[in-house]
């Protein structure tokens, strides 16, 4: 938009409100003492004649465009959907707008989606998780871009984060189960290259059934692709074991969704012959038959804090590098005392 036309459409702004086009200026720039009145007038005349102010010009003046970009692995996960309208809400309220993009894990993708975000132009970038390509890292500090990890607890001081231990709640998932008297468990996992977060809770289910004397075969750890139909099939792998698990940790609700439906179907009934647990705590999992005992990961917690540290680092705030937040378990029907096995 020219600058000749930018002024018209201002002055046509003045004159339906009333005013001189230095209020309606001072109203589109937010700026100190402006009273109520003048900006309900002029923001009326603004929406009567249908004026959107000229972004270009204003990026130009402040250095800044009022957008932050997103990178996540998947919205076919409810999980990341939850961090991410959080995230946009709060956001607004620092007046900027999100811009998001997917990857599908693919680390490759990701990359260049983030090229797309920085041409576009954004004033900060959200990432989920610690795995990515090491010019991820050299685009954002060549370009002196402030940034923020999430969903991950890595003590590493060049990748700010906000997000939680993984692998704490793993361990705590499997310690339950053998209080309950469980020995033969079973694991059904996402992919764990390029997905820091799926790696560390497999971890955390490995270090405390060893821990315990129990380690996990290998037979007995499943990995799929994020799916209900996935967890179905990872089912029917686990229970056709000569010697079958009586309880399978998942490593998302999904999947514990997909285990959960096979189950039924197959006529094992949860919890008496096989206890099933998730990890997300998605709105589904409480009114499954039976309730999912999983994690509660704090996915809106998550947005509202990125959103108030990173709109801190752009402002030139200097923060702590790392804040983690707590994954508690949701203790649920869908896990009980171990069946009597021969």
């Amino acid at each position: 938009m020219s600058k000749e036309m930018q002024r018209t459409l201002l002055e046509d702004v003045a004159r339906e409100a009333g005013v001189s086009t230095a209020s309606v200026s001072r109203v589109l720039n937010r700026a100190p003492h402006v009273s109520e009145r003048l900006r309900k007038r002029v923001e009326a005349a603004i929406d009567r004649l249908g004026y959107v102010p000229d972004g270009t010009a204003r990026a130009l003046a402040s250095r800044r465009t009022g957008a932050i970009g997103a990178l996540v692995p998947t919205l076919d996960n409810p999980i990341f959907g939850t961090m991410i309208d959080s995230l946009e809400q709060r956001l607004k309220r620092h007046d900027c707008r999100l811009l998001i993009a997917t990857y599908r894990y693919d680390l490759d993708d990701e990359l260049q989606a983030l090229r797309t975000l920085v041409q576009q132009g954004v004033d900060g970038v959200v990432l989920i998780g610690h795995d990515h390509r090491p010019a991820v890292q050299a685009l954002l500090t060549r370009r002196q871009l402030p940034f923020l990890s999430c969903w991950h607890s890595e003590d590493d001081p060049d990748w700010p984060c906000i997000g939680f231990d993984n692998a704490v709640p793993a361990r705590r998932l499997v310690e339950h189960l053998l209080v309950l008297g469980h020995r033969r468990l079973a694991v059904v996992s996402a992919p764990t290259v390029g997905n820091d977060r799926a790696r560390a809770r497999l971890e955390g289910f490995r270090q405390a059934a060893e821990a315990a004397g129990y380690p996990l075969l290998p037979e007995r750890i499943v990995t799929v692709n994020y799916g209900i139909a996935e967890g179905v099939q990872a089912f029917d792998t686990l229970m056709g074991l000569d010697e079958p698990p009586t309880a399978i940790l998942c490593g998302n609700d999904t999947l514990a969704f997909g285990v959960m439906l096979a189950a039924q179907r197959a006529g094992v009934r949860v919890p008496e012959q096989l206890s099933i647990t998730g990890f997300d705590d998605l709105p589904q999992a409480c009114f499954m038959s039976p309730p999912l005992t999983t994690v509660a990961v704090p996915a809106s917690a998550i947005g509202r804090w990125v959103a108030d540290d990173l709109i801190a680092r752009i402002g030139g705030e200097t923060l702590p590098h790392r804040r983690l937040l707590d994954a508690p378990l949701e203790l649920r029907e869908s896990t009980g005392p171990a069946p009597m096995t021969d």
